[in-house]
């Protein structure tokens, strides 16, 4: 029996598209079925029905991993900004909107990339909010918030945390080099990173630790900036997120000698139960995943 088309069909449901969103946000139909407490046969079962309601299958499965099709593509960033307006609106009926100031931390990699859509969508929620913003390394922000001075923390992992931190997305991490540079022919090969202690910094090592390859440090800067301007100019290479990749940078891999490197995980760290840090952290999960999941789906 053919699919019906999805504008001769029933509406768009939204607790199907939020299973939908949550598959490719997380990356699998387990760890989403986890999140949206439903049993994996469920989550299965709303992925069926969505496909009858569009009309188009919208998950394409290779030997390794799921990849959205053209059709899944397109419902992705539809059903994104569907959930979004969803969102504004029962904020908009509560007749009450949050008010009150937020002090937040976030990792320069954070504030520089995802923030400002963060905090678009989050004033479109919660006009009346307002923020205190941070910038630093997440080890130091954590810290702050233990005495206090912060109540909610963006940062980055690359090693599962205890229960204490909201997981916002994941992703790769890569080395960058120069786009127009080629690689120094001699040892040591030349690393641009932040001071400890700093996650991308300590994967990095760690990587080059299991293998021969001879590195050393040759630019150190607290700012992403400057390790991004110092890989452009071809003075030394850096580790970024997969989704930092701009202008100017090319990625480095097995074929350069340089080994894999770890996921970097991004949480929100919230003291205490504050429907602000509420409201933000689903802005910056809903920001960050739109940005990153429809480069494709781990199986």
């Amino acid at each position: 029996m053919p699919i019906s088309p999805l504008a001769d069909g029933p509406p768009l449901d939204t607790v199907l598209l939020r299973t939908f969103l949550e598959i490719v946000d997380s990356g699998s139909f387990a760890t989403a079925a986890e999140r949206l407490s439903l049993t994996p046969s469920a989550v299965s079962g709303h992925m069926r029905r969505l496909e009858q309601i569009a009309g188009a299958s919208l998950l394409a499965r290779t030997t390794r991993r799921l990849e959205l099709t053209q059709a899944g593509g397109t419902l992705y960033a539809y059903g994104r900004n569907i959930l979004d307006l969803e969102r504004e609106a029962r904020a908009k009926l509560r007749g009450t909107p949050l008010r009150g100031r937020l002090r937040i931390g976030a990792s320069e990699d954070f504030a520089g990339a995802w923030l400002p859509q963060v905090l678009q969508r989050f004033r479109q929620w919660n006009p009346e909010a307002t923020v205190e913003l941070k910038v630093g390394i997440t080890a130091d922000l954590l810290r702050q918030q233990e005495r206090g001075r912060l109540e909610l923390v963006f940062g980055k992992q690359c090693s599962r945390v205890d229960g204490s931190g909201t997981l916002l997305w994941e992703e790769p991490l890569v080395w960058a080099f120069a786009a127009d540079q080629p690689l120094p022919a001699e040892p040591p090969l030349p690393l641009a990173v932040f001071p400890e202690p700093c996650v991308y910094r300590e994967s990095a090592v760690r990587a080059l630790g299991k293998t021969d390859r001879v590195w050393r440090i040759v630019f150190e800067s607290g700012s992403m900036a400057g390790c991004l301007s110092a890989a452009r100019a071809g003075f030394a290479i850096t580790v970024i997120a997969d989704s930092q990749r701009s202008e100017g940078l090319r990625i480095l891999g097995s074929e350069d000698g340089l080994p894999e490197l770890p996921m970097a995980r991004f949480y929100a760290f919230a003291s205490g139960d504050n429907p602000v840090s509420t409201a933000l952290i689903e802005a910056a999960r809903s920001a960050g995943q739109s940005r990153f999941s429809l480069r494709g789906l781990r199986d």
